[in-house]
């Protein structure tokens, strides 16, 4: 480097520390110091293309960093300090190359030999170290989605950047002093020695960021989540490991020209306050790989046969974590001699070893956190955040959802879309395994706990989930109970146990308990006939087609709940003319409108004050007409359900009505020994 060269470093380094100077003690405008900065950002780009030094083109390039984010906060305009970067000659010197190859340390590092995609991932990552200069990024992701092997490929990628490379895993979850040790050694090429380094932690951090400061440092640490606890609120740390939440925030917020590049299956809750798209904390959530990269997992392995159909059907249901589908392919080869068909039509996609794998996550999980994992599973698509409040029982954790599901996605990739909440199919059918066997473990001991917070099958939900429901819920957990007792009729004996704790001990309690009973016995198809359900909360029970004569219900609280008919006596019924519907009217007051197609119910039209005695449909069947006790005549509108008219003059009960043909005229008769005959548009009596 030549002298001028030399000189011009000079001017530019005190430049800087005298406008940071009078940044912190004079009370220039920001506006004048951001012009300032301007013309020395200006003065740094000219001297870019003079000085050839690596370390010091690399100290020009941190006061550039620094100068652009205070040109950007001042003025919200973004100038580019990217100029700097050094040419690719000097990148290829072998000065650079001998200087990278002293310093890197892959510790236990994978080899990374054979690595699939990731293309986009690896060119935003290099963005945000290399041109952005972030201070600290993080790598999120559910494990095997690929986090350890993307961090050693991108540090094989960028290492000739920098001066140090060092690459740790925390999967031990070593103490925090031990890893700033550490790299303390490493950074200082063996100089400082344990003896050497302060007591405290605050000395240790201060140490390690004075390096961070003088040298253009890569640091990698892997398996940050072991260091997390599990159970309470996602992204706090474990007791005893603390420190560790002091090194990230202060290398995040403390100016210098490294980075240090963290990989967790949770995030870390501090950092999310550091991070944004224009700072030096930055988050990247890892997700699957794309269908062509999945198939390339299993082309390592063996011989695979399949339509694209099924590749993609497979690839997608397990969201193309790499290290799940290794796991797949190698049960599929050894199991199903490479056919895919084969083993998508099995029917059993998540086995053994997948739900070994997907345990660590659920154990990690608080107790609120399984709660929703549960509602999620069962729901099937997504949910809206008030409709899992309406869920679930406790009053304090429908008060905590919102703060339970964002610490639910800082441990699991939750999928967010228009409609609200749901997770991967797989995690949905590793949550609805463990529903039946929790389910089927408190049937036998009679321990009632899930059974009571959450409903097997949901009775209001859409019919194409409520099949899915009952068939992949309910009937297997009938089919187990009956396989441990070996009897559908002592299953049926079991749950009527229940049934007499829950009254005796728990009657009127809120839950779904009850509800799941009278699902599981459906279910079986059993005669409901003499069961005793009074003094019950009756939650989520589909009876659409179950016969409940003398079946007792008294006193209970019915919710949420679908019938074969009203509980009321039905007095009178008409079909619509195209006979797709039915009318009932009943000793409730009221008129319930069914679709016989599926034996839905669609409506109630309420207004009477007494018993509906006789219902009749227009020709068209556009209209109405009922007849009550409360000695009125009522006009409705089949589609809408609104009340039309109510026609008034006879003086005692009505007990019949009819519409003419034409459908003009309409005739009621009433215990006053009078037949009327009424005006259908006016409501006016004829005769």
């Amino acid at each position: 480097m030549n002298i001028s060269a030399t000189n011009l470093f000079r001017e530019i380094h005190q430049d800087h520390v005298k406008l940071r100077r009078r940044k912190e003690y004079d009370n220039l405008p920001p506006e004048n110091l951001a012009n300032l900065s301007k013309e020395l950002l200006e003065k740094i780009r000219s001297a870019g293309r003079i000085i050839t030094d690596f370390s010091q083109r690399q100290r020009l390039e941190s006061y550039a960093l620094y100068w652009s984010r205070f040109i950007s906060e001042v003025t919200h305009e973004y100038p580019d300090f990217s100029l700097l970067e050094p040419e690719e000659s000097l990148l290829q010197s072998e000065e650079v190359e001998e200087k990278s190859a002293k310093h890197q340390d892959w510790g236990n590092a994978p080899d990374v030999s054979v690595f699939f995609g990731r293309t986009e991932e690896l060119d935003t990552l290099e963005q945000r170290i290399i041109k952005e200069r972030c201070r600290l990024v993080v790598i999120l992701g559910i494990g095997g989605i690929g986090k350890t092997q993307l961090s050693v490929k991108l540090g094989q990628s960028v290492q000739e950047r920098f001066e140090y490379v060092i690459w740790r895993s925390l999967l031990n979850a070593p103490p925090v002093t031990e890893i700033i040790a550490d790299l303390i050694k490493f950074l200082s090429n063996q100089q400082e020695t344990e003896t050497d380094l302060a007591d405290t932690i605050k000395a240790k951090i201060s140490l390690l960021i004075q390096y961070l400061k003088e040298h253009r440092c890569l640091l990698i640490l892997d398996n940050v989540e072991t260091i997390l606890q599990g159970g309470t609120r996602a992204g706090q740390y474990r007791e005893g490991y603390e420190g560790y939440g002091q090194l990230f925030k202060i290398v995040g917020e403390v100016f210098h020209q490294s980075c240090l590049l963290l990989t967790s299956r949770e995030s870390v809750q501090e950092l999310e306050r550091l991070e944004g798209k224009t700072k030096p904390v930055r988050f990247l959530e890892l997700n699957g790989l794309d269908y062509l990269n999945g198939k390339k997992i299993f082309a390592e392995i063996g011989a695979f046969y399949g339509s694209d159909d099924e590749w993609r059907e497979m690839i997608e249901f397990y969201h193309g974590n790499p290290l799940v589908l290794e796991l797949v392919a190698r049960h599929i080869d050894e199991v199903f001699f490479g056919q895919i068909s084969e083993f998508l039509r099995e029917g059993k996609l998540v086995f053994a070893d997948i739900s070994n794998f997907l345990d660590y996550h659920f154990e990690r999980l608080s107790d609120n956190e399984k709660e929703i994992m549960y509602w999620l599973a069962i729901n099937r698509e997504a949910v809206s955040r008030s409709e899992l409040e309406e869920d679930i029982l406790s009053l304090l954790a429908k008060e905590q959802v919102p703060s339970t599901l964002q610490s639910l996605q800082r441990r699991l990739p939750l999928q967010k879309i228009a409609a609200g909440f749901t997770i991967q199919p797989v995690i949905i059918e590793y949550m609805t395994n463990r529903l039946i066997e929790q389910a089927c473990e408190e049937i036998m001991s009679g321990e009632i706990e899930l059974l009571n917070s959450h409903a097997l099958l949901k009775a209001l939900a859409k019919d194409y989930l409520r099949e899915s429901q009952s068939r992949l819920i309910l009937k297997p957990v009938t089919d187990r109970a009956i396989s441990i007792l070996r009897s559908k009729k002592f299953f049926e004996e079991q749950l009527k146990k229940i049934l007499s704790n829950l009254q005796e001990k728990s009657p009127l309690k809120p839950g779904y308990a009850t509800g799941n009973i009278l699902n599981l016995l459906c279910q079986l198809k059993t005669d409901l006939k003499g069961y005793d359900f009074s003094h019950l909360t009756v939650w989520q029970a589909y009876l659409q087609r179950a016969n409940l004569h003398k079946v007792n219900f008294s006193h209970s609280q019915v919710e949420k709940s679908v019938f074969t008919g009203v509980l009321g006596g039905v007095v009178s019924v008409a079909f619509s003319p195209d006979g797709r519907f039915l009318a009932t009217g009943d000793l409730n007051h009221e008129i319930h409108l069914w679709r016989l197609g599926d034996s839905q119910a669609i409506s109630i039209l309420r207004g009477h004050t007494h018993w509906v005695w006789s219902i009749a449909f227009s020709p068209d069947g556009k209209l109405l007409a009922s007849a009550s006790d409360d000695r009125t005549v009522r006009l409705w509108d089949f589609e809408t359900g609104q009340l039309l008219k109510t026609v008034e003059g006879h003086v005692d009960k009505v007990r019949s009505v009819a519409v003419s043909p034409g459908g003009k005229l309409l005739a009621s008769a009433s215990d006053d020994q009078t037949i009327r005959l009424w005006d259908v548009k006016t409501g006016n009596c004829l005769k």
